[in-house]
C-alpha cells in the first residue's frame, strides 16, 4: 500500500492562494529542461505550485498537487533556487504545460 502524500494539502492550499506567480525556466546540459509555475510561500521563498520536465527525447511530464510524483519524477519539495532560474513569460509556461497535458 502507498502512504498518502503529506504534501497534497500544502500544495493545493498554495496553488488557490490569490497571491502572485512566477515563471521559471532552467536547463541542463543533457538537454533536459524543466519549467515552474511558482508562489511566495509566506516566507518570501518561492514554492512551485506546477512542474514541467521535458527530457532530452522531448518527452514531457506535468506535475502539480493532483498529481505529485511518478516513476519518472516529481513536484520540487524544496523552493525553487531562482538564482540559478531564468524568469519566463506566463504565456510561455501555460503553452508548454497545455502541450505537455
Amino acid at each position: 500500500m502507498v502512504a498518502p502524500d503529506l504534501r497534497r494539502p500544502l500544495v493545493r492550499q498554495l496553488a488557490e492562494a490569490e497571491g502572485p506567480r512566477r515563471y521559471w525556466h532552467t536547463a541542463d546540459e543533457a538537454g533536459r529542461v524543466w519549467l515552474f509555475e511558482s508562489v511566495e510561500g509566506g516566507d518570501g521563498e518561492q514554492w512551485a505550485i506546477r512542474q514541467v520536465e521535458v527530457g532530452p527525447d522531448r518527452a514531457a511530464r506535468r506535475y502539480w498537487w493532483e498529481h505529485l510524483q511518478d516513476e519518472q519524477g516529481f513536484l520540487t519539495d524544496q523552493p525553487l533556487e531562482i538564482w540559478d532560474l531564468t524568469e519566463i513569460p506566463g504565456a510561455a509556461f501555460d503553452s508548454v504545460w497545455e502541450a505537455a497535458g
